[in-house]
């Protein structure tokens, strides 16, 4: 297989947080009582980190721009990637915490606070990113919806990127203000200008405001650039794309799932990797489709092809 170029990074901007697992719940406890769990986890986690894990585990080379609070919590998240944290500027308010509530039907359900996300600025991002992309660098943008500040200047950090040699790939993620006509706008703009648009099933049936996915797919597919793909992530049924008018499904292997946290971020991980290594558009959301499959079907978890 060739690469891209020699060694090619992948530039990964997004959150960083602390992640508390619980599960399995199934419905709303009643108010005023107390409900064991007999899942629990803490981890690092967050849309860039989870990229950042199974990216690296996978053999590829990255870096992460965020920020981070300035508390105990921070400390902890940091010392996670030591490479990358002494230049994440240090907010005021607090490390963001998610909690995730995982159900029997490998769903999953997140609660998250306030935190550190909404201090992340365009100047923030731009501060840590090279002034030149290296031969096949990509910029990934994490769910932008989560970091305010940064959301409604997007646009202006898209060009710039492009402006410095970066593909650009985005995971727009669930957004928290609801699908507004505000939303909508945006996203469509992102999408206009991305390289990689890699969605999930439940955001591209929202977006398009349908619960037809090849219609979704219409829409969709007429927003992106004539050379852009168009990728949506579909759980266990696997990835479909589309590319150049051509349309593409790859299914999911039957796994037993123990976590679904954060699949969506690996498959990105898992195709963005295969694209960095010149791999064809099947072989891409094969790779995508295996590492998320591995990932959540494994304690601790591994990324596929042995690791």
């Amino acid at each position: 297989m060739q690469l891209v170029s020699d060694n090619p990074k992948l530039l990964i901007i997004g959150s960083v947080n602390v992640d508390l697992i619980l599960g399995v719940l199934d419905e709303l406890p009643r108010r005023g009582t107390e409900v064991m769990m007999s899942q629990k986890e803490t981890r690092v986690g967050g849309n860039a980190a989870n990229t950042a894990f199974a990216f690296g585990a996978l053999g590829g080379r990255c870096q992460i721009v965020a920020n981070i609070g300035a508390d105990m919590f921070g400390d902890w998240v940091g010392a996670a990637f030591p490479e990358d944290s002494p230049h994440w500027p240090r907010s005021a308010l607090a490390t963001t915490i998610s909690v995730g509530v995982t159900h029997s039907d490998g769903e999953r359900t997140f609660l998250t606070s306030a935190g550190h996300l909404d201090s992340f600025t365009l100047e923030n991002a731009l501060s840590q990113i090279p002034a030149k992309a290296g031969k096949g660098d990509i910029a990934l943008l994490c769910s932008p919806f989560l970091m305010p500040l940064l959301m409604t200047e997007l646009d202006t950090l898209i060009a710039e990127l492009q402006k410095r040699g970066y593909q650009v790939a985005l995971d727009t993620g669930w957004p928290p203000q609801g699908w507004t006509m505000e939303i909508r706008t945006r996203l469509a703009g992102w999408l206009s200008a991305a390289d990689h648009a890699l969605l999930s099933e439940n955001e591209a049936l929202a977006f398009a405001n349908c619960d037809d996915l090849e219609q979704a797919l219409d829409i969709l597919s007429g927003l992106i650039g004539p050379h852009a793909t168009l990728v949506v992530k579909c759980g266990p049924n696997g990835a479909v794309t589309r590319e150049n008018g051509r349309t593409l499904s790859i299914p999911a292997p039957k796994v037993e799932v123990v976590d679904t946290i954060g699949a969506g971020d690996i498959f990105n991980a898992g195709y963005l990797y295969g694209h960095m290594r010149g791999e064809p558009l099947f072989s891409r959301l094969t790779s995508g489709v295996q590492a998320a499959s591995a990932a959540i079907s494994t304690l601790p978890r591994r990324y596929g092809a042995g690791r």
